[in-house]
């Protein structure tokens, strides 16, 4: 669980996150000048009807002026008209700058998702970063459209209120306030215990979240295990957890919100009380009096209002201070200014590793690995699981930076190339492929408008994918689920294999390329292979032996380091590793053929 829950628990509030959200609001700053002008206007428009009432009862209404009642009726509808224009404004330009924002920080915070090294995808989990693009600016778009603004607004109504009410009368005014003491300390109870509260509540929906994404991602371990219940019951005790948590926060609100309603309803009174009294000895006019009354109704709304924004501001706090985290998140692999663009002169694909040592946190993975490939030569990889085979590969791509020694491709160390540059020098083709949701044509191409339509149709019959794409209903047009769900293992491996022919790469690479077909592919594909390594440098890192038989060159490593080199025969004569890899497969598949016989 750990590893899927976060601190979602910091300052209530953060000047150095503040400064850096306002930021943002920057390139809107004509928007913004605009919204804040609407709430002033706005503001001031809602102060002038308890005034306008004042006069009504004091000039007209008590004088029996019907006229000038008339006048003041048509103003003080105006001034509703206004108040409704400028609020119409303030909130259409502030939701707009809100999504203007979410726009800027998602495209930022996507920009360096692609730009961050494989290291960091090692440590963190994808739910986690979708969070920080989709929750977490959610919520900062929530402080910015309803937060900032709307705390802005209620604390610019408090003040104007307050020097209205001492401008009027400033007795009346000190028993209005009388009461604040009470609601400082209402704010303060609610505010602590909301805060702990928030924390519970986001505590139990992180888990929730991670315990969806671990199951449902496993559902057919749980299906075929038959965990159904197991898991329901342990879900549901989560989420009982999640209500509970909930129905304690909702406790706070359903106490404070009522409780300020009541200190409004003593501050009425003590008004009527003692502003009664004044009107009966003609020291105050009741126009005055019912102004104070309505003031009084308008000047506890923005404090109620004030405080419930207080988990919006917090979240705002957690939320931003996630994202920073993940935007100053240091780029290791990056292009240097002196960065070389990849022109060799000669026939590219020449790949030298000197003296390379490689580990990841510390755990030595590679040890003094020196090797050489020429351009055009074809060279399969071998050992045991964790001997460093795939490790090789990331380094080459520079997925990694080596820690000791170094790589060149071309006579360039690559960590002096351009990356882009470099990368384009490979095809890669993994055991795990990847196809993106669209089409069959567009997993091939990836993008890259310049394949054209009969590069796709060529690469694909090259490795003789053309014959189950043929067969979908629509054939390159076939639409590809999330993930390729629904190809096969083995459509998926040839239409990655289709990808790597039709980029036409300098070098290509096969993780285990050939690992999850059946045989009857396999054999389909090793003719395509030949067709797919022909006039190109070619690594293959392989489990079946027999798939790198017919290699230029072997390379077999143990523990991280290479401890043999030579082409299949050679190996075989050392009697060494290879030798020993070799037997145990041919043993192997020697006992299968003979079950399968006796069978």
């Amino acid at each position: 669980m750990s590893f899927h829950e976060e601190d979602v628990l910091g300052k209530a509030y953060d000047a150095r996150l503040i400064r850096r959200l306002l930021g943002y609001l920057r390139p809107h700053k004509t928007y913004v000048a605009g919204a804040l002008l609407a709430l002033v206007g706005d503001a001031a428009f809602q102060l002038a009807p308890p005034y306008l009432v004042k006069i009504a009862i004091d000039r007209y209404i008590a004088t029996g002026n019907l006229a000038g009642l008339n006048s003041i009726a048509a103003v003080y509808l105006g001034c509703l008209f206004a108040a409704f224009a400028l609020e119409y404004s303030q909130t259409y330009l502030m939701q707009m700058i809100g999504q203007r924002i979410m726009f800027d920080m998602r495209m930022q915070i996507y920009k360096h998702l692609q730009r961050l090294d494989l290291k960091f995808y090692d440590r963190n989990p994808v739910g986690r970063l979708m969070t920080r693009v989709t929750t977490d600016v959610d919520v900062i778009n929530d402080l910015f459209t309803s937060g900032v603004v709307a705390a802005f607004g209620d604390l610019f109504m408090l003040v104007g209120i307050m020097m209205t009410l001492v401008w009027m009368d400033w007795r009346l005014a000190l028993v209005t306030f009388s009461v604040l003491p009470l609601i400082l300390v209402l704010a303060q109870w609610f505010r602590t215990n909301v805060r702990e509260s928030y924390r519970n509540v986001r505590t139990w929906i992180a888990r929730i979240n991670a315990f969806l994404n671990e199951h449902i991602n496993g559902m057919s371990t749980v299906q075929l295990f038959r965990r159904e219940t197991i898991n329901f019951g342990r879900f549901d005790a989560i989420n009982q957890k999640h209500r509970d948590a909930n129905v304690h926060q909702i406790f706070f609100y359903a106490v404070f919100l009522p409780a300020v309603e009541f200190v409004a309803a003593i501050a009425s009174a003590l008004i009527l009380w003692y502003g009664g009294g004044f009107v009966l000895s003609s020291s105050l006019s009741l126009g005055t009096l019912v102004a104070f009354l309505l003031y009084s109704g308008r000047f506890f709304r923005p404090i109620s209002d004030m405080s419930e924004k207080f988990n919006t501001l917090q979240a705002a706090m957690a939320s931003s201070e996630r994202i920073f985290q993940l935007l100053d998140h240091t780029v290791e692999i990056v292009d240097r200014p002196s960065s070389i663009v990849h022109r060799p002169e000669g026939k590219p694909g020449h790949i030298v590793f000197d003296d390379v040592s490689f580990s990841y946190d510390k755990e030595p993975v590679l040890r003094n690995v020196s090797f050489e490939v020429k351009p055009g030569e074809r060279v399969g990889i071998v050992g045991a699981t964790g001997a460093g085979k795939s490790t090789l590969i990331s380094l080459l791509l520079r997925f990694y930076d080596v820690t000791g020694g170094r790589i060149l491709v071309d006579g360039v160390d690559i960590r002096e190339m351009n990356l882009r540059e470099l990368r384009s020098v490979f095809g890669l083709v993994l055991q795990d492929v990847h196809l993106f949701s669209g089409t069959i044509a567009g997993n091939i191409r990836l993008g890259n408008e310049e394949i054209s339509e009969a590069q796709v149709r060529a690469a694909a019959k090259a490795v003789h994918a053309d014959r189950f794409i043929d067969s979908l209903p629509g054939g390159y047009d076939a639409p590809v689920a999330e993930r390729g769900a629904t190809l096969s293992v083995g459509q998926k491996q040839l239409l990655s294999f289709a990808r790597a022919l039709a980029f036409d790469p300098a070098v290509l690479i096969l993780d285990e390329a050939t690992s999850s077909i059946d045989t009857e592919t396999e054999l389909l594909i090793r003719d395509a292979l030949h067709v797919l390594m022909a006039g190109r440098t070619t690594l293959a890192i392989a489990h079946r032996l027999s798939t790198i038989q017919d290699m230029d060159k072997i390379l077999v490593f143990h523990k991280g380091k290479l401890r043999e080199s030579g082409s299949h025969q050679q190996l075989l004569a050392m009697r060494g590793i290879y030798y020993r890899l070799f037997q145990l497969q041919y043993k192997g598949r020697e006992e299968l053929n003979a079950a399968t016989h006796r069978a």
